[in-house]
Protein backbone atom coordinates (compact mmCIF):
# COMPACT_ATOMS: atom_id res chain seq x y z
CA UNK A 1 0.00 0.00 0.00
CA UNK A 2 1.27 3.53 -0.81
CA UNK A 3 1.89 6.06 1.53
CA UNK A 4 -0.16 8.55 -0.16
CA UNK A 5 -2.95 5.90 0.09
CA UNK A 6 -2.51 4.81 3.85
CA UNK A 7 -1.96 9.16 4.78
CA UNK A 8 -5.46 9.54 2.53
CA UNK A 9 -7.19 6.31 4.34
CA UNK A 10 -6.01 7.59 7.47
CA UNK A 11 -7.53 10.71 7.58
CA UNK A 12 -10.78 9.53 6.07
CA UNK A 13 -10.92 7.53 8.95
CA UNK A 14 -9.94 10.67 11.37
CA UNK A 15 -12.62 13.01 9.74
CA UNK A 16 -15.30 10.12 9.77
CA UNK A 17 -14.88 9.49 13.67
CA UNK A 18 -14.47 12.98 14.59
CA UNK A 19 -17.75 14.03 12.26
CA UNK A 20 -19.93 10.71 14.20
CA UNK A 21 -18.84 11.68 17.79
CA UNK A 22 -19.56 15.39 17.17
CA UNK A 23 -23.00 14.60 16.38
CA UNK A 24 -23.79 12.79 19.41
CA UNK A 25 -26.62 14.33 21.29
CA UNK A 26 -26.53 15.64 24.67
CA UNK A 27 -29.49 16.33 27.17
CA UNK A 28 -29.74 19.33 29.45
CA UNK A 29 -31.68 21.75 31.00
CA UNK A 30 -30.88 25.01 33.05
CA UNK A 31 -32.72 26.35 35.35
CA UNK A 32 -32.73 29.79 37.39
CA UNK A 33 -34.06 30.37 40.23
CA UNK A 34 -33.96 34.25 41.35
CA UNK A 35 -35.64 35.51 44.28
CA UNK A 36 -36.96 38.96 43.79
CA UNK A 37 -37.15 41.58 46.94
CA UNK A 38 -39.70 43.67 45.18
CA UNK A 39 -42.35 40.56 44.69
CA UNK A 40 -41.31 38.48 47.43
CA UNK A 41 -41.45 35.79 45.11
CA UNK A 42 -38.94 33.00 44.15
CA UNK A 43 -38.71 33.42 39.97
CA UNK A 44 -38.09 30.14 38.00
CA UNK A 45 -36.62 30.43 34.20
CA UNK A 46 -36.23 26.72 32.84
CA UNK A 47 -34.46 26.65 29.24
CA UNK A 48 -35.42 23.10 27.58
CA UNK A 49 -34.45 22.53 23.95
CA UNK A 50 -37.76 22.31 21.73
CA UNK A 51 -36.93 19.16 20.09
CA UNK A 52 -36.40 17.56 23.41
CA UNK A 53 -39.58 18.84 25.19
CA UNK A 54 -41.68 18.20 21.94
CA UNK A 55 -40.83 14.73 22.08
CA UNK A 56 -41.21 13.84 25.88
CA UNK A 57 -44.67 15.60 25.53
CA UNK A 58 -45.59 13.31 22.54
CA UNK A 59 -44.51 10.39 24.20
CA UNK A 60 -46.26 11.46 27.34
CA UNK A 61 -49.59 12.93 26.07
CA UNK A 62 -49.84 11.83 23.00
CA UNK A 63 -49.86 15.25 21.49
CA UNK A 64 -47.54 16.92 18.79
CA UNK A 65 -47.64 20.47 19.73
CA UNK A 66 -45.23 21.89 17.30
CA UNK A 67 -43.24 24.37 19.81
CA UNK A 68 -42.33 27.24 18.41
CA UNK A 69 -43.90 27.67 15.31
CA UNK A 70 -46.73 29.29 13.60
CA UNK A 71 -48.85 25.70 13.87
CA UNK A 72 -48.25 25.83 17.38
CA UNK A 73 -51.00 24.17 19.11
CA UNK A 74 -53.19 26.74 21.00
CA UNK A 75 -53.66 24.62 24.08
CA UNK A 76 -49.82 23.88 24.19
CA UNK A 77 -49.53 26.15 27.57
CA UNK A 78 -51.87 23.75 29.23
CA UNK A 79 -49.36 20.71 28.31
CA UNK A 80 -46.38 22.14 29.17
CA UNK A 81 -47.70 23.05 32.51
CA UNK A 82 -49.60 20.36 33.20
CA UNK A 83 -45.67 18.45 32.37
CA UNK A 84 -43.39 20.79 34.55
CA UNK A 85 -46.06 20.63 37.46
CA UNK A 86 -45.44 16.81 37.61
CA UNK A 87 -41.67 16.45 37.04
CA UNK A 88 -40.74 19.54 38.90
CA UNK A 89 -41.30 20.56 42.29
CA UNK A 90 -39.91 22.70 44.85
CA UNK A 91 -39.63 22.69 49.04
CA UNK A 92 -39.72 25.90 50.97
CA UNK A 93 -38.89 24.52 54.62
CA UNK A 94 -39.71 21.29 53.98
CA UNK A 95 -43.57 22.14 52.62
CA UNK A 96 -44.55 21.42 48.79
CA UNK A 97 -45.15 25.11 46.90
CA UNK A 98 -47.31 25.63 44.68
CA UNK A 99 -46.30 26.79 41.32
CA UNK A 100 -47.55 29.41 39.06
CA UNK A 101 -47.14 28.83 35.42
CA UNK A 102 -46.42 32.31 33.96
CA UNK A 103 -45.91 31.48 30.24
CA UNK A 104 -43.13 30.51 28.15
CA UNK A 105 -40.74 32.01 24.93
CA UNK A 106 -38.51 31.11 22.28
CA UNK A 107 -34.99 31.72 21.96
CA UNK A 108 -33.79 29.89 18.86
CA UNK A 109 -33.81 26.46 19.52
CA UNK A 110 -34.80 26.70 23.39
CA UNK A 111 -38.23 27.24 24.81
CA UNK A 112 -37.91 29.27 27.96
CA UNK A 113 -40.57 28.80 30.52
CA UNK A 114 -41.69 31.01 33.56
CA UNK A 115 -42.72 30.03 37.33
CA UNK A 116 -43.47 31.68 39.86
CA UNK A 117 -43.91 30.95 43.76
CA UNK A 118 -45.70 33.59 45.22
CA UNK A 119 -45.61 34.98 48.98
CA UNK A 120 -42.27 34.26 49.97
CA UNK A 121 -40.86 36.84 52.54
CA UNK A 122 -36.85 36.51 51.82
CA UNK A 123 -37.29 36.57 56.32
CA UNK A 124 -38.76 33.03 56.09
CA UNK A 125 -36.57 30.87 53.72
CA UNK A 126 -34.44 28.31 55.47
CA UNK A 127 -34.14 25.90 53.11
CA UNK A 128 -34.98 25.23 49.34
CA UNK A 129 -35.44 21.78 48.27
CA UNK A 130 -35.74 21.22 44.90
CA UNK A 131 -36.28 18.14 43.01
CA UNK A 132 -36.18 18.03 39.11
CA UNK A 133 -37.15 14.97 36.72
CA UNK A 134 -37.54 17.19 33.88
CA UNK A 135 -37.15 14.79 30.61
CA UNK A 136 -35.75 11.60 32.60
CA UNK A 137 -39.01 9.80 31.24
CA UNK A 138 -37.13 9.71 27.47
CA UNK A 139 -33.36 10.57 28.26
CA UNK A 140 -31.90 8.71 30.62
CA UNK A 141 -28.77 10.68 30.12
CA UNK A 142 -30.39 13.89 30.87
CA UNK A 143 -29.25 16.41 33.39
CA UNK A 144 -30.61 19.81 35.03
CA UNK A 145 -28.77 22.11 35.93
CA UNK A 146 -29.91 24.66 38.60
CA UNK A 147 -28.71 28.14 39.64
CA UNK A 148 -30.05 29.89 42.55
CA UNK A 149 -29.67 33.40 42.86
CA UNK A 150 -30.96 34.16 46.16
CA UNK A 151 -29.99 37.68 48.51
CA UNK A 152 -26.90 37.71 46.59
CA UNK A 153 -26.23 34.25 47.38
CA UNK A 154 -25.14 31.80 44.69
CA UNK A 155 -24.87 28.17 44.11
CA UNK A 156 -25.29 25.79 41.48
CA UNK A 157 -26.21 21.90 41.16
CA UNK A 158 -26.34 19.41 38.58
CA UNK A 159 -29.10 17.19 38.31
CA UNK A 160 -29.35 13.62 37.12
CA UNK A 161 -31.67 10.54 36.76
CA UNK A 162 -30.00 8.78 39.98
CA UNK A 163 -29.54 11.98 42.00
CA UNK A 164 -32.40 14.66 41.03
CA UNK A 165 -33.12 16.41 44.26
CA UNK A 166 -30.25 18.97 46.53
CA UNK A 167 -31.19 21.40 48.61
CA UNK A 168 -29.91 24.85 49.32
CA UNK A 169 -30.05 26.01 53.03
CA UNK A 170 -30.27 29.98 54.04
Amino acid sequence: MSSIFKNTLGITLALFLISATAYHKFYVSVTQINYSNKEESLQITSRIFIDDFENVLKERYGVTLDLGTPQEAKNSNYYVERYLNTRFTIHINGKKQELHFLGKEYENDVVKTYIEIKNTPLSSLKSIKVESNILYDLFQEQQNIIHFNINNRKKSFLLMKDKNTDMLKL
